[in-house]
């Protein structure tokens, strides 16, 4: 099953770079693509150094004095056999837990006092495993090269807008099939992008899954979470905004309550089928 995913993940990115360089043909030249190569490649490349501390200010997370926390970290990092992460705690109701980080390294793992006080010993222990399975996969650098892409696109997409709007794109000349590439180009191909960058994300989920459960030699704990913290979003739950929903895929659940209309657009797999699929293993 891991294979599979891994394998997904690489035609997907695939896919992606295939639809980046369809972009940078239709634009008829290097020019566009290489201006909006630089700002996002920088802006991407800050963020995923800087993305422990980013994120972990954004959430005002401490450095955890909880021994039961540290102690569940230290214990599977060791049976991942990964340098220990640093462990922090978020002061919030709802219960959720993230990890972040560059390298295995350079990594931390997160946690509410909301997911401490729900979960049993072994319900936490099967999602701390969870994340650190995504530290181990190197997950934030293939959602980074991922987000690179996809907002690449996007860029161009913007930029073509307004060129739409004062006169032309600007590269090489084509006939009476300008007008439908130029929809394409603004409207479906970034939509496209996006739809790839999630079904990304959402394969990073169950190969965190199935590398957890795999630590853990049972997927029991973490499904057993999943099922009270899916629970648990009906009573409390993360509220959208700008910061929320950039960082709802490093959740180990959703964190909005009910959820997208559409599975395309989800950033994780629906939690019954991975509890379904863990409950298999």
């Amino acid at each position: 099953m891991g294979y599979g995913n891994n394998f997904k993940t690489i035609v997907l990115l695939a896919m992606l770079t295939a639809l980046l360089l369809w972009v940078g043909d239709m634009l008829g030249g290097p020019q566009g693509l290489v201006f909006a190569g630089f700002f996002v490649v920088l802006f991407n490349f800050a963020s995923f150094w800087w993305s422990d501390k980013i994120v972990l200010k954004m959430y005002r997370a401490v450095e955890s004095t909880d021994e039961r926390l540290n102690k569940i970290v230290r214990e599977v990092a060791g049976l991942a056999k990964i340098p220990q992460p640093k462990v922090y705690i978020m002061n919030a109701p709802y219960a959720n837990a993230f990890a972040t980080g560059r390298s295995p390294k350079h990594a931390a793992v997160a946690a509410t006092t909301g997911i401490l006080d729900m979960l049993s010993d072994s319900e936490l222990k099967g999602v701390i495993a969870h994340e650190i399975s995504h530290i181990k996969n190197r997950d934030t650098l293939i959602s980074t090269v991922a987000g690179m892409i996809a907002g690449i696109i996007s860029y161009v997409a913007m930029m073509a807008r307004w060129a739409a709007m004062f006169g032309g794109m600007g590269g090489r000349d084509r006939d009476g099939g300008n007008f439908l590439e130029l929809i394409a180009l603004m409207i479906i191909t970034p939509l496209i992008a996006t739809i790839i960058q999630l079904a990304i994300s959402r394969s990073r989920e169950f190969l965190a899954d199935e590398s957890g459960a795999k630590i853990m030699h049972s997927g029991l704990g973490l499904a057993s979470a999943l099922e009270k913290l899916e629970e648990g979003k009906g009573r409390v739950s993360l509220k959208p905004n700008s910061q929320t929903n950039a960082t709802a895929h490093m959740m180990i659940v959703n964190p909005f309550r009910g959820g997208g209309f559409f599975k395309l657009f989800m950033t994780h797999p629906p939690t019954a089928e991975r509890i379904k699929r863990l409950r298999k293993m």
